[in-house]
């Protein structure tokens, strides 16, 4: 009998080598080479796109993708406007996030009218009654969905190609095996295998295909990482298993904008949409606290209100604490140096902890001057004004640089009744939104001066 012929591959870049080593020699990372079994099948592949003559770029026909509702405006807004068709979407998150009872949701609104898609889902973690139960739990009509329970690629590629489904679920893809290897399902060389020849059916069929993806400890996507440059549109479900709401963010999407959020509430009928997300990310005081500060940040197209809170106390241990939630903690130590530098206000000797209300991670520079004035205004135990929103990037030499779509936030912030914003000046409109006043500023010291 011929002995198996073992390989290594990277977890990170996919990278092959024939001998085990501590570090991938294509990426430099360490220990992420694992085993898996080489094989070598002939005419295994087959090309996805239509024309093999090369071409004028302008002969070739632009027509827009056509798109698929899921009956979740919420889900729709993170996709670009729905599922495309021949379109590959990976969708990861955190074990009980909630990934599998959103897309059983989606398929229902897809399988009934008016949308009436032919819709697949494909179990690989669960048995049929299982998936039965859950839909008759969270009350959803599922007399036109359609239900696999399978874990043999080849197997699942018959009842793709018999049935030819618009829209197909397979969760998950780390379940998934394929006879042509020999490794276990959830290894490199399988999510590798099968994601491919999915990948590639999609688009030769036209059907949109979700893929259920695990995560690591890490929170990033198990498997290579080369599984989510294959695929069209990667989104991450996010959110707190003790907390009822739910974020679900593109990283990733070639037919519309990525870190585009959808917000959802975990009820026991399934997740609902958060019309008004903004509210969700406020807190209700009874009057005006130190150490808060609203600001507006841009999550794709969408201006979204968020409450970030500061305290501010004195330390007891000779090196200060600097913690945040939600928030980059290596940013928060530079504005701290910039604060100290150009407003004069030190906090060498005090703790400092940062906090984004509602579990938002907020990852774009326009929060810088929000922070910094939530900070002093613990450091003085001094209020912020009422109603007031604050947004901008702060730079090293203590100017304050400008974001993009100020305007949107301007709007966003006056129709939830807000009167006063500190911006910065390159963001000062012509003509501000009816009922807020505009307060611009160029330095850091200039916004800061009203919390002293």
């Amino acid at each position: 009998m011929a002995k198996s012929k073992s390989t290594y591959s990277c977890t990170e870049c996919g990278g092959q080598t024939l001998k085990w080593q501590g570090q991938c020699p294509h990426c430099q990372a360490w220990n992420t080479l694992v085993e898996a079994v080489s094989e070598k099948v002939a005419a295994r592949f087959t090309p996805v796109s239509e024309s093999r003559e090369v071409q004028s770029l302008s002969e070739v026909e632009a027509e827009e993708d056509q798109r698929y509702s899921t009956g979740l405006i919420e889900f729709d807004r993170v996709l670009g406007g729905g599922l495309v068709q021949g379109g590959v979407v990976l969708l990861g998150g955190d074990p009980g996030i909630g990934k599998s009872t959103l897309l059983l949701q989606a398929l229902c609104n897809m399988s009934l009218l008016p949308l009436a898609r032919n819709v697949l889902y494909v179990s690989g973690e669960e048995s049929a009654r299982q998936v039965a139960m859950r839909a008759k739990r969270m009350g959803v009509d599922a007399k036109a969905l359609h239900l696999l329970a399978e874990i043999r690629l080849e197997r699942i590629q018959e009842v793709l190609a018999e049935r030819k489904p618009d829209v197909a679920v397979i969760d998950s893809i780390q379940t998934v095996y394929s006879d042509a290897l020999q490794s276990a399902p959830g290894s490199v060389a399988q999510v590798r295998e099968c994601a491919a020849q999915l990948t590639r059916l999609a688009k030769a069929s036209g059907t949109s295909m979700i893929l259920v993806g695990h995560v690591t400890k890490e929170g990033a996507l198990a498997g290579p990482r080369v599984l989510e440059h294959m695929v069209d549109t990667v989104l991450y479900f996010e959110g707190d298993t003790h907390s009822s709401f739910r974020l679900i963010r593109a990283f990733k999407n070639r037919f519309g904008a990525v870190n585009e959020l959808g917000v959802f509430a975990m009820t026991e009928k399934g997740l609902r949409e958060v019309s008004n997300p903004s509210a969700l990310f406020l807190s209700h005081h009874g009057g005006q606290v130190p150490g808060s500060c609203i600001m507006v940040t841009q999550e794709g197209t969408r201006p979204l209100l968020v409450e970030i809170q500061a305290l501010v106390d004195e330390a007891h241990s000779p090196n200060a604490r600097r913690l945040s939630v939600g928030l980059e903690q290596n940013r928060l130590a530079m504005l701290l140096a910039v604060l100290h530098r150009h407003a004069g206000i030190a906090c060498f000797d005090q703790d400092v902890f940062v906090n984004a209300v509602g579990g938002v991670k907020i990852t774009e520079p326009g929060a810088d001057l929000a922070v910094l004035l939530a900070i002093v205004s613990s450091l003085k135990n001094r209020p912020l004004p009422e109603k007031t929103v604050v947004f901008g990037e702060v730079g090293l030499a203590g100017e304050v640089r400008p974001v993009q779509r100020g305007l949107e936030r301007l709007r966003e912030a006056a129709k939830l009744g807000f009167v006063q914003a500190i911006v910065p000046k390159a963001n000062k409109p012509k003509a501000a939104p009816s009922g807020i006043e505009i307060i611009a500023v160029e330095r850091v010291e200039e916004a800061v001066a009203g919390t002293r």
